[in-house]
């Protein structure tokens, strides 16, 4: 291989790498200061399970009807 396409190969590659490092850092600069839902291609490995019904400690419970003590006559 002849060495000035070896060079001109490498200057291929670190302009390559240099242009990678500047968007990293703009994505690393930029991501505290957005709001809202993230892009899909950002969000997080594992998608939620969202359970459904009433939530535990809720205070809509279904009550329980009190004891009879007016059954029990003496």
């Amino acid at each position: 291989m002849d060495v000035s396409k070896i060079l001109a190969e490498l200057k291929a590659e670190r302009e390559q790498i240099e242009e990678a490092i500047l968007s990293l850092e703009r994505l690393a600069r930029g991501r505290g200061t957005k709001r809202g839902r993230p892009p899909t291609w950002m969000a997080s490995e594992t998608p939620v399970v969202k359970r459904r019904g009433r939530p535990p400690g809720s205070k809509n419970k279904t009550q329980t009807a009190p004891p009879n003590t007016s059954a029990v006559a003496s």
